[in-house]
């Protein structure tokens, strides 16, 4: 059996309807979240400001947006901003624990177990689930609320069991995970940035 020949014509116009859907959904979640991106932002300004951490986990992509994350914080998203370091931590970082953690206790609790040993009531915990319905991670922001750690979310579809264990909530009203990732990775080059300049503007960031 012959593979499907398709015409560049064709490939052209469903790269352009891709573009157009990721585009279409950024302005969407631009156009009604703005205020909770803003809102995000202040409070992870405000946990750095008094001494707390960032911590962050997701699964797969979003396990890879967590890291990506904490990299701009940790260290720097602006190649013009120079400045010290922001207190920040991709939890699935480290596979010999993880992979400890999944033999032993089963993998849905790790980032649970993480949170209850890392984590403390100044820290933050942002969990980034496209579904809203990965289980270790509602695990995980379950436990960080009951050690008082304000907790925010990065979800997709409706938020879906998430939701009810964060603070504050993202929700990227898609249920294609790869325009949901896109919004999240903006979303969170958008908190970088807005962290670095709310905690320049209040003289606890030197650039």
């Amino acid at each position: 059996m012959q593979p499907t020949k398709h015409s560049q014509a064709d490939l052209l116009a469903q790269v352009d309807l891709l573009f157009e859907d990721s585009i279409a959904l950024k302005r969407k979640v631009q156009q009604t979240q703005a205020p909770i991106i803003i809102q995000m932002a202040e409070v992870i300004a405000e946990a750095l400001r008094l001494g707390g951490k960032i911590l962050l986990c997701g699964n797969g992509g979003s396990a890879a947006d967590a890291q990506h994350i904490a990299a701009e914080l940790l260290i720097r998203l602006r190649p013009h901003v120079n400045r010290e370091g922001l207190a920040a931590l991709a939890l699935a970082t480290d596979p010999s624990s993880l992979t400890a953690c999944g033999n032993d206790y089963g993998f849905e609790t790790y980032y649970e177990r993480m949170v209850c040993t890392l984590g403390k009531p100044s820290d933050i915990l942002i969990g980034i689930t496209t579904s809203g319905n990965s289980p270790n991670i509602i695990r995980a922001l379950q436990a960080a609320q009951k050690k008082q750690l304000k907790t925010l979310g990065l979800l997709g579809c409706d938020g879906g069991k998430a939701l009810e264990a964060c603070d504050l909530a993202l929700v990227v009203p898609s249920k294609t995970t790869g325009r949901i990732q896109e919004v999240h990775i903006t979303v969170g080059h958008i908190l970088a940035e807005l962290v670095e300049d709310l905690l320049q503007k209040s003289g606890h960031l030197t650039f």
